[in-house]
């Protein structure tokens, strides 16, 4: 186990250099960085000799290996348009994106497990065709389209839901302000959580449904059914986990990669998250602040990878000592 984490971990960290070395080499396509900071009205002699002091004229190589020295301290830049560090930028804005994603995880797990089981247990059913149906619509809707249906009906005409914003929140520690420990901020979270769950919900509900008939159709299932043990254990205890498998390595990639869609989810809503940070920073082209996001949604996605790689081995034992022998 311990080579597993070892290999992981340098694989890991192999990933972390590609996305930062992508990240600063696209840098160099988003304008020039003088002019965000001195303007136009500055001599071309002051913004020759400023280029210089800031090592803008050294070699490629040299500026990335500078910059690595940096990130690896923390350091990813200076924001333009905040004046602060990007990395504390972002972390101000991460609470806020994270409990959007917990908050469409908690969607996806809580629907997607039961209508899954049941479309595969019942597939001929009026109930299940009525499932599938509804999720192949869903895939099909782009998620900003479904946060505007949302808003349109259940804050404009019905009035029921607040349509932009966090609402209230409470301070846990540090940076963190939390929506999960107001009404209003609950009133706040339950759409956009819903308009971004609705990205992910459908393709879940149509993975669990396939494993699910296949392992049904397996031998064990069968030797299961032969003994007279009861369909619930069957189902829920037999099938289910061998069902999960796949959806543990797909899921978490895809969850991962959600922090990413939030980008439209947070615009739609107004949600003071990283997603709209990042629009707003490409939109001033605020190269550190862009860069930053790059490498700091690249270790989210690295990490819950790693975490997933782990609870697979957890789940399934006998992957784990396949990867222990390799």
């Amino acid at each position: 186990m311990f080579a597993y984490l070892v290999k992981r971990l340098l694989q890991a960290i192999a990933v972390m250099l590609a996305i930062s070395l992508i990240a600063f080499a696209i840098q160099g396509n988003l304008g020039d960085p003088l002019r965000e900071l001195l303007g136009q009205s500055v001599s071309e002699e002051v913004r020759q000799q400023l280029r210089e002091d800031l090592g803008l004229n050294d070699p490629f190589l040299v500026q990335y290996w500078r910059f690595l020295g940096s990130a690896l301290q923390g350091d990813l830049g200076t924001s333009y348009f905040f004046k602060e560090p990007a990395l504390e930028v972002i972390l101000k804005k991460l609470p806020a994106t994270m409990e959007l994603v917990f908050g469409a995880t908690i969607i996806i797990i809580g629907l997607s497990v039961p209508l899954g089981i049941y479309t595969a247990i019942r597939p001929n059913s009026i109930l299940s065709r009525a499932i599938m149906a509804i999720s192949i619509i869903g895939i099909s809707i782009p998620v900003f389209l479904t946060a505007i249906l949302m808003i349109y009906f259940f804050s404009v005409e019905l009035g029921w839901m607040p349509s932009f914003g966090r609402g209230e929140t409470v301070h846990i520690i540090g940076s963190w302000d939390t929506n999960f420990l107001t009404v209003d901020g609950w009133a706040h979270i339950i759409m956009p959580s819903i308009a971004l769950s609705s990205i992910m919900l459908p393709m879940f509900i149509r993975l669990i449904r396939a494993e699910m008939m296949e392992v049904m159709q397996s031998e064990y299932v069968r030797f299961a059914r032969a003994k007279g043990i009861a369909p619930g254990r069957i189902y829920f205890v037999h099938a289910l986990k061998n069902t999960l498998l796949p959806v543990i390595t797909v899921g978490g990639v895809q969850i991962g990669t959600m922090v990413a869609y939030t980008i439209l989810t947070e615009t739609v809503f107004s949600w003071p998250g990283m997603g709209s940070m990042f629009l707003e920073a490409v939109n001033r082209v605020d190269t550190p602040l862009i860069v930053a996001y790059l490498i700091v949604v690249g270790f989210i996605f690295v990490v819950t990878n790693t975490i997933v790689d782990l609870i697979y081995g957890l789940v399934n034992p006998t992957v784990k000592l396949a990867r222990m022998g390799a």
